[in-house]
């Protein structure tokens, strides 16, 4: 009998380890990190796709999206869909996109440390070649890092704030692109 009795403890405490080790995972993943797959080539080159990145949760009770933040939110086309952008414009900035060029509140914005020279952006459906627009409180202007394959701000408008899941802080899939996503204009 003493055989079965340290067998039946032993099992209920790793049933126990495994529970609370369980418990401790939701937790963390329903308040503080969110894993998020990278579907499609938008942010192509910093992110590939199929790539897993952590989204941090827990710094939208503390902070507003910065210029550069890379960020998750609901696709304003498809609410049930979740899309990576870099913000591009945070409240009271003025864009106009103009001669392959953005600018950002009267100045061409230096996008130099994460998109080669060559990008060229271009207006779309709802933001049209040299347009300004405002952007108003609690909402942010996203554009993805791959110009031409981008569905973003050029093409549906600006993202609410409400609608912003997390800011994208390290990509841990596939291991040869393990990184932290840095925002280029926090140094």
């Amino acid at each position: 009998m003493g055989i079965l009795r340290k067998l039946y403890a032993f099992l209920i405490d790793i049933l126990q380890s495994l529970l609370i080790a369980a418990a401790i995972f939701l937790v963390i993943y329903i308040w503080f990190f969110q894993p998020f797959n990278v579907i499609g080539l938008s942010m192509y080159p910093n992110f590939q796709d199929k790539s897993y990145v952590l989204t941090n949760k827990i710094r939208l009770n503390f902070e507003k999206p910065k210029l550069g933040d890379v960020i998750v939110f609901k696709a304003p086309p498809d609410p049930e869909k979740s899309f990576i952008k870099r913000v591009i414009g945070t409240p009271g900035d003025s864009i106009i996109i103009e001669n392959g060029k953005v600018i950002l509140n009267g100045k061409q914005l230096d996008e130099s440390a994460y998109l080669k020279p060559s990008v060229k952006t271009f207006g779309g459906a709802w933001i049209r070649e040299g347009q300004e627009i405002t952007v108003p409180a609690n909402s942010y202007f996203v554009l993805g890092d791959n110009r031409e394959a981008s569905s973003d701000s050029r093409e549906w408008g600006l993202v609410g704030e409400k609608a912003i899941e997390g800011y994208s802080f390290f990509v841990y899939w596939p291991i040869p692109d393990i990184k932290v996503v840095q925002n280029p204009y926090q140094k």
